[in-house]
């Protein structure tokens, strides 16, 4: 492909998943406004608390759907339809079961999670309303986020994003409407979360109407190499996404000790901004993922080296916007999600987004790399990166770092975890790719 049309596809694909990915992430991001605004700042501990089991959830939507369309996308490269019909079954299939285990797990032990979760009795109610609504909604934000990875690579990114982003405004309307004229609480926020898959996988289904659609159901047979095929490569986009709701709850016992309540609040605000941040790179990751697994099978290597390069240079340039925003306006952001006005809250959430986000560019490029090993069908590598920044050297760095620090500490480990991750990242690339 001429290096003209090849970027013309990647700012079609990259600028349609970014859009799409802020729209996924305001669903959490529209609860915590909404939360704080209604329920103050207990409310807003209590999500802080339930919101990791989230993570759980989309990580096994994003592992099954992110490792199933690249797989389905590489055999479309190679004309073999018939085993990309039998990905898109066989991820069905494992949906399927992991859906029953969640299901299970919000009918009978929603409440014993709540108390693993050390919520104490000012939020033990609503933190445990939370996690059981949210557990059986699961099927819906698993199937929802399969459809939309297939739908992406069957070429339809702009349908992709269209269901992302009405998914997400109707869960701020919902939001607003359940949580504040019919007064349903933390009830309120957690239904409309789990309303907008459903909404979002209506506007989906208008892909298998069109000419477009090349993905379909067939009778399922168990091929255990491909099935594990598929959870290997998808296995880095369910680490990054359990991952962040592990960190979170470590960071939350580390800040309940340090600052109590009012500090697990402040970290909800910086945490769940987090999440939009991460998406805006997970949208560039996921745009180049479908051009990068084609190019991949159909043996372009100049043109996977292309694409890389473009999205880094499209990760650097939105890092210094991101943190420019962060460093200026850190004040009115902190304000935002303070409808009670606590000086306490303020001081802690506005520390905290200074440090915690001069990690955007190291954090950026690991994401990136990632689904770009991924996307080449390099598994182990992607795992190293994914591991090394959601548990291995993080949540040790967590505790070492508040240890000496404090509150510092715990908002540095996450730009000395990306900028050591990102290091390794880049000797891998040189090592495994061959591509530099």
């Amino acid at each position: 492909m001429k290096s003209k049309e090849l970027f013309k596809e990647f700012i079609q694909y990259v600028t349609l998943n970014i859009f799409g990915m802020i729209g996924l992430s305001c669903y959490i991001l529209a609860d915590t406004f909404f939360v704080s605004d209604g329920l103050g700042s207990t409310g807003l501990t209590a999500l802080n608390l339930a919101i990791p089991i989230y993570s759980f959830i989309h990580g096994s939507g994003l592992m099954l759907g992110m490792g199933g369309a690249t797989k389905y996308a590489i055999f479309r490269g190679q004309k073999e339809n018939q085993n990309a019909n039998r990905t898109f079954t066989n991820v069905i299939c494992v949906a399927a079961v992991l859906a029953v285990l969640f299901l299970f797990t919000g009918v009978f032990l929603s409440e014993k999670m709540t108390s693993v979760l050390r919520a104490d009795s000012e939020v033990f109610d609503m933190t445990k309303t939370y996690l059981q609504v949210i557990l059986l909604f699961s099927p819906a934000f698993m199937m929802n986020d399969i459809l939309i990875c297939f739908v992406r690579n069957d070429g339809n990114p702009k349908l992709s994003m269209t269901a992302l982003l009405i998914g997400s405004l109707s869960n701020i309307i919902l939001d607003y409407i359940f949580i504040f004229p019919l007064k349903m609480g933390i009830l309120g926020a957690v239904l409309a979360t789990g309303l907008a898959p459903i909404i979002s996988m209506c506007i989906l289904a208008k892909h298998r109407y069109t000419k477009q659609n090349n993905f379909h159901l067939m009778k399922p047979e168990f091929t255990p190499g491909l099935t594990i095929n598929i959870i290997s490569l998808g296995i880095p986009s369910l680490i990054t996404e359990v991952a962040s709701g592990i960190v979170m709850i470590v960071f939350n016992f580390i800040i309940l000790r340090l600052q109590g309540n009012i500090g697990v609040a402040a970290y909800g605000i910086v945490a769940n901004l987090s999440l939009v941040v991460t998406s805006i790179y997970t949208g560039i990751a996921q745009g180049i993922q479908p051009i990068t697994s084609r190019a991949y099978g159909y043996g372009k290597k100049d043109d996977i080296k292309k694409i890389l390069k473009y999205a880094i240079i499209t990760l650097l340039l939105i890092s210094a916007c991101i943190y420019s925003m962060f460093l200026l306006c850190s004040d009115p952001i902190a304000g935002a999600f303070n409808s009670e006005h606590n000086e306490e809250l303020r001081q802690i959430a506005i520390t905290g987004l200074k440090l915690y986000f001069t990690a955007v560019p190291f954090a950026g490029f690991n994401i990136i790399l990632s689904t770009h090993f991924t996307s080449t069908e390099k598994a182990l590598p992607a795992q190293a990166i994914s591991l090394s920044r959601g548990f291995f050297i993080v949540i040790p760095m967590a505790f070492f770092l508040s240890y000496i620090w404090g509150m510092a500490g715990v908002w540095l480990s996450y730009p000395i975890t990306e900028g050591m991750v990102c290091i390794m990242g880049m000797a891998l690339y040189k090592r495994t790719c061959k591509l530099v």
